[in-house]
């Protein structure tokens, strides 16, 4: 793990960042300035995983790494960064992961995440739905579900997912994203699961336009620490 700490003032969280790429590109360090900004200007600890990379390890390994350091900082966070008040979110494929976690701590009756930002995720790897027909035929998706023949797999493909009892979420994705529908999709089944979902799209914009230069790019980052500082609670008080 990859871990940011703010250069000055309290600790006021802890977020555990996933980082895209398709589940078999991107080293952790790629997101190193994005995470360094994030850490100084909202005062919390980020924490990027270095999670196992498809084709050498398909699904589950990925999830996981992820799944692990989520579990980690729920034991550890106090003692190491003096705050426990954990957040979630990831981009592309890393919000896939980021939901794919947060599933997997529901369901082992652990809730100590307070929100997720999930950035134009892939949430049907089979193919099944109008969004995932799409990209269907894409090499990524070949790559991180390996050999298994049935990729409506809920712990694969989260659309399948039963979604109730998480934390709010916030789904960000751009007018221009092929993944568009896709995410569409799954926010409007964790509002029907009775989740706090929080769906903005912004216009004029591709996949993955968070990590560019641009002004809207901005405007999306901007809102993603405000809604993070909002669901993030009170400060948590230091360890020790």
């Amino acid at each position: 793990m990859r871990v940011h700490r703010p250069a000055t003032g309290p600790v006021t969280g802890v977020h555990l960042h996933l980082h895209g790429g398709g589940f078999y590109l991107g080293p952790t360090a790629r997101d190193d300035a994005r995470n360094r900004a994030s850490a100084d200007d909202s005062g919390v600890v980020v924490v990027d995983v270095d999670y196992r990379l498809a084709p050498e390890h398909p699904w589950p390994a990925a999830l996981e790494d992820c799944e692990a350091a989520a579990l980690w900082l729920v034991e550890h966070a106090a003692e190491r960064f003096g705050a426990s008040t954990l957040t979630i979110g990831g981009s592309s494929a890393g919000a896939t992961l980021a939901l794919g976690v947060l599933l997997r701590l529901r369901d082992q009756g652990v809730t100590a995440f307070t929100g997720a930002v999930l950035e134009f995720g892939t949430y049907d790897l089979g193919g099944d739905t109008p969004a995932g027909r799409r990209i269907a035929g894409e090499y990524f998706l070949q790559a991180y579900a390996g050999g298994v023949a049935d990729r409506t797999d809920p712990d694969l493909s989260p659309i399948y997912a039963d979604v109730t009892g998480l934390p709010p979420v916030l789904v960000v994705v751009g007018a221009d994203d092929i993944l568009l529908e896709d995410n569409v999709a799954m926010a409007a089944r964790l509002a029907v699961a009775g989740v706090d979902v929080d769906l903005r799209v912004y216009p004029a914009s591709p996949h993955g336009f968070t990590g560019h230069a641009t002004a809207m790019a901005q405007a999306a980052r901007e809102d993603v620490r405000e809604w993070l500082a909002e669901h993030r609670g009170p400060p948590s008080a230091p360890a020790g």
